[in-house]
């Protein structure tokens, strides 16, 4: 269901506007409009323009609180010095810290990028400090690769007054150091240069071996790393300390900062010497009856609730309210399309629908019960709405599981069936033959469907005065006579009645079709106006035809889609017989259980997802088509009713 709106205009004095929405309007719903866009007819409006204050200070206090959970919070009452001053001094704090620990992990950078490099020497059994003292020697610590490496072990090293200490060694480089005589340094280097030797700079505060040196290093990347921890848990020590707080001087700021944006959908007037502001927007009936009622005695605020939709230029939004056993399925409602304020609100239907066409395709108790029994508890514990739709639809897979006699594949065997076994039931038609009874009852019961939202489609056709639309159309008053005619003369052809005479088949068939194929000229002279018919006649005769035909193939094709509901419970009822036969227990032999509870898992799910489809498949391409258009918008209320929440 649609819940009934008015549309409100709010005013009153500039400066007061914060003391109103504070007041008043965060206790109830309101869908607030552009009151620059609304009011078009009201002279000397101009926006409503300031800069939000506490956006800054709303922005500090969420990166503050990011890492804190909010939930079973109760905001405490606090005045908006009280909310500033908290951030100010929890940013203070914080920022002292962050700065601490930027400065400690500056440091264990440096450690790191040192010890890196002297980690490839770790096997040089001599001081560093005492090597960097070298004066008449010259050293060159680095990496080479193994092919230059090899070369210059081949071909040059013996030629070189030069040792080369090899330190470590991966699959590219060979680490080492190579000393040479400081008067032939220009040389020597020049060679290991040509053989790519990487050189690179120990800095001069190594002190003992590389690897007493790592070892130092380490240690102090540990004491800087603990200490960076320790000012860590001081930062989180400090916001969960001050967590009650700091949450409520967010809320606080987010209040007021909510509260002051709605000045961006407000407009200005000017009377005399005093500015005012003017808000506009929606209410439900229930709300703004409430409303009216609560600023009644607040002579500084003044509110009209319009009656007259013809003054109204936006169509209001849409605002659902269903009882809680359907209130899931608005789900799908919502995939398709929000209806308009004056459309059939389509949810009670397709949950009905939708449940009943799952369990006549995927009809099985055990497995049913453990849809119904899945669903609860995820849509309990996760509030997945697609949860509750499933656990509804496994009410009507137990019942229709009841109805064929199959429990976890077995059928007739631990319950009997009270209506019929899909696979096995047949139905003689004259003219046709013998068809399985499942097939027969779903085209019956797709027929049903397809009249009843014909008859939405006129109900939402007269709501929106719309006479094209609810006598001329394809599923207007037109269209449900003829496809009505085609459904009664079948069904008299099937029980073995006579059909009616040719002059009422006339009626019935061509006049509907007639008026179909002619909408459009049809409309235009209901409404009175000018250039009922097209220049183009011919064009128009030989568009309507191939119009007409298009409708007949589409009654045709739409009616026998509901088909797959008959053949999704034939096949289901021929999986399950797979898997017991895969079992063993076909012929009443000793089963195997596991592949019985594997097989009913697997069916359960691919089957259960196929089926889910397929029934949204039906719901949306052959019955919302032929009465919803669902182009409402959603009722946004300016923020969240925090009383009632």
């Amino acid at each position: 269901m649609i819940e009934k709106m008015k549309f409100l205009n709010i005013t009153g004095p500039k400066a007061d506007i914060d003391r109103v929405v504070d007041k008043y309007l965060s206790k109830y719903e309101i869908h607030l409009e552009n009151a620059l866009s609304e009011l078009k007819t009201v002279t000397e409006l101009r926006p409503y323009i300031e800069i939000n204050p506490y956006r800054d200070w709303l922005t500090a206090a969420n990166e503050l609180a990011a890492s804190l959970p909010d939930t079973g919070f109760s905001p405490a009452d606090m005045t908006l010095e009280e909310a500033i001053d908290t951030v100010s001094r929890l940013k203070e704090q914080v920022t002292g810290i962050n700065e601490k620990r930027s400065s400690l992990e500056a440091k264990m950078n440096t450690l790191i990028e040192s010890l890196g490099k002297v980690q490839p020497f770790l096997d040089f059994d001599y001081n560093i400090h005492e090597i960097l003292k070298f004066k008449f020697i010259k050293y060159r610590f680095g990496k080479i690769a193994h092919e230059y490496f090899e070369k210059l072990e081949k071909y040059v090293y013996d030629d070189l007054d030069t040792i080369f200490y090899k330190c470590a060694s991966d699959d590219q480089y060979v680490w080492g150091i190579y000393f040479i005589p400081a008067e032939q340094a220009t040389k020597i280097d020049a060679v290991y240069s040509s053989m790519h030797f990487e050189r690179f700079i120990l800095p001069d505060e190594y002190e003992g071996t590389p690897k007493e040196a790592a070892e130092k290093l380490s240690e102090g990347i540990s004491e800087l790393s603990a200490q960076i921890s320790a000012s860590q848990k001081e930062l989180q020590d400090v916001l969960e300390t001050n967590r009650e707080k700091l949450l409520s001087a967010r809320y606080k700021l987010d209040t007021l900062s909510t509260n002051f944006d709605v000045r961006k959908l407000a407009a200005c007037t000017k009377d005399d010497q005093q500015v005012f502001y003017i808000l506009c927007g929606w209410m439900t009936e229930k709300d703004a009856a409430a409303f009216q009622k609560d600023v009644a005695n607040d002579d500084r605020l003044y509110c009209i609730i319009e009656d007259d939709e013809n003054n109204i230029l936006n169509q209001p939004p849409t605002k659902l309210k269903n009882p809680w056993p359907f209130k899931p399925f608005e789900m799908f409602v919502r995939m398709y399309g929000l209806p308009s304020y004056h459309e059939m609100d389509p949810t009670i239907f397709v949950a009905i629908t939708y449940a009943f066409i799952f369990g006549a395709m995927f009809g099985d108790v055990g497995q049913g019960l453990c849809l119904v029994i899945g669903g609860a508890l995820l849509y309990k514990f996760r509030k997945m709405e697609l949860a509750a739709c499933i656990s509804c639809a496994g009410v009507f897979s137990t019942f229709f599981g009841f109805m064929y006699g199959s429990f976890f594949g077995f059928e007739d065997t631990l319950i009997q069936h009270v209506w019929l076994r899909p696979k096995e039931a047949m139905t003689t038609l004259p003219m046709i033959g013998s068809l399985n009874t499942v097939f027969v009852v779903a085209i019956v019961f797709g027929m049903f469907l397809i009249l009843a939202t014909m008859i939405f489609h006129i109900i939402n056709g007269i709501r929106n005065h719309d006479v094209g639309y609810t006598v001329f159309d394809t599923n207007g008053i037109a269209g449900f006579v003829f496809y009505g005619a085609v459904v009664t003369v079948i069904f008299l052809l099937m029980t073995g009645h006579h059909a009616p005479a040719v002059a009422v088949l006339v009626v019935m068939f061509v006049i509907p079709l007639l008026l179909i194929g002619l909408k459009e000229p049809l409309t235009k002279l209901v409404e009175k106006k000018k250039d009922v018919f097209p220049r183009e006649k011919g064009m128009f005769a030989i568009t309507t035809f191939f119009e007409l035909f298009e409708v007949l193939l589409t009654y045709f094709s739409n009616t026998l889609s509901f088909v797959r509901i008959g053949a999704f419970a034939v096949s289901h009822a021929a999986m399950m017989e797979v898997v017991l036969m895969l079992a063993g227990a076909e012929n009443g032999g000793s089963p195997n259980w596991i592949v019985i509870v594997l097989g009913n898992i697997f069916v359960c799910a691919m089957e259960g997802l196929i089926v889910g489809i397929q029934v949204l498949r039906l719901e949306y391409f052959e019955l919302f088509s032929r009465f919803y258009k669902g182009d409402g918008r959603e009722f946004k209320p300016f923020r969240k009713n925090r009383q009632k929440a």
